[in-house]
């Protein structure tokens, strides 16, 4: 299947409706470069959309998917701070299952019964 070394998380919303080459931009925007193997994350503004684009060295990748029901849990882009910001794997799977990616470090450890 596809590589996939590292993920990145934009922040601010993107219209849906962009293709491609328009996500290829935001990227460049946002990031300063598109990196092979690096897969970007774009949502709208409802956070009930993805988008996630991907260089594999050859050509690009695109993958979306849709809610029906809830939101993704999207950071604001007062609230990210230093975002872009690297995922890891579980957070990336956290994340389009809509579950709270943020906490998953304070959700790996009970502390109080």
């Amino acid at each position: 299947m596809i590589r996939i070394d590292a993920m990145w998380l934009a922040v601010n919303p993107v219209d849906m409706r962009a293709g491609s080459n328009t996500l290829l931009a935001r990227v460049v925007e946002v990031f300063g470069a598109a990196q092979s193997h690096h897969g970007y994350l774009f949502a709208n503004a409802k956070g009930t959309r993805l988008k996630l684009i991907m260089h594999d060295g050859f050509g690009l990748w695109c993958a979306a998917r849709r809610l029906n029901q809830g939101r993704f849990m999207w950071p604001s882009a007062s609230a990210a701070g230093t975002l872009p910001a690297a995922l890891t794997r579980a957070q990336f799977d956290a994340l389009v299952l809509s579950l709270p990616w943020q906490r998953l470090d304070q959700m790996s450890v009970i502390t109080r019964v």
